[in-house]
């Protein structure tokens, strides 16, 4: 096998890391390529491509994500994880830890964490990394990442609903709320949303946003403008009108938006 057809083998792991950690998909595929050209100039392979790449990317993705943060300290309106359609990597011992850890809630979570405490908990909860393998990979001590694990999860368990929702009654939900969506159901939306209702969106620093969205008190409000958002944003009659298509978004149902053929955003729920 070639260094090449090595890598290439590795990618979706690599990938999946890069994303967990970094919470966005154009740097992570940048992380990812800027391993493979350290790889490539290595004068003699390493014992382990997997150890050896599963390192690099991991300390990319840190460095990355500490000049991150500096940018989304200083990003207008609220910042949210770059949309992953489809999760690279499969590993059907792990289906349902690679599955939390790329929804919406789950990445927002781990935004509360330093970029050291993420990169601990992303190879040790999601993909298993021994304590050995995570010290090399970050260049700290197994105990001090015992300890960074510790303080990770309990920063994420914090963070989390004191009630877990049942799955199945959060995906008919959501399939009720979508669909109402599609078909441009504002009554049907009223129904399904609280009186709490939080309706914000991020905008990817390329369009204008509303800067601190529709909270509560109003849910017809926020329905309204979900179907039909600020019209100087979403509604351009010159461009076209908007289509609607069902998707996954960060594992969850969701909807990409369309106009003449191409994608122009996506719309899913951060909490059940």
């Amino acid at each position: 096998m070639t260094r090449a057809e090595e890598f290439q083998g590795l990618r979706p792991l690599l990938s999946s890391i890069a994303y967990r950690i970094l919470g966005s998909v154009t740097e992570a595929e940048d992380a990812v390529q800027e391993t493979w050209l350290r790889y490539e100039a290595l004068p003699t392979p390493p014992d382990s491509a997997r150890a050896y790449l599963a390192t690099v990317v991991t300390r990319i993705s840190i460095n990355v994500l500490n000049s991150a943060r500096v940018r989304r300290e200083e990003y207008v309106g609220p910042w949210f994880p770059e949309p992953l359609l489809t999760d690279p990597y499969q590993d059907p011992e792990r289906t349902a830890e690679l599955a939390d850890s790329v929804s919406t809630a789950a990445l927002l979570l781990l935004e509360r964490l330093t970029p050291l405490e993420r990169a601990v908990f992303v190879l040790r909860e999601v993909f298993d990394f021994g304590f050995q393998e995570i010290a090399t990979a970050v260049g700290r001590p197994e105990a001090a990442c015992r300890q960074l694990a510790v303080r990770a999860r309990r920063h994420m368990t914090e963070g989390r609903p004191r009630f877990e929702a049942d799955r199945g009654a959060c995906e008919r939900l959501a399939a009720r709320f979508f669909d109402a969506l599609t078909e441009g159901d504002v009554d049907g939306l009223r129904e399904l949303l609280a009186t709490d209702v939080q309706l914000v969106a991020d905008s990817g620093g390329k369009a204008p946003q509303w800067a601190t969205g529709f909270l509560g008190a109003d849910p017809e409000r926020a329905g309204r403008a979900v179907l039909h958002p600020d019209l100087r944003v979403f509604v351009q009659p010159d461009r076209g009108p908007l289509r609607a298509v069902a998707a996954r978004v960060h594992s969850k149902k969701g909807i990409r938006l369309r106009r003449q053929g191409r994608a122009c955003g996506v719309r899913s729920h951060a909490r059940s």
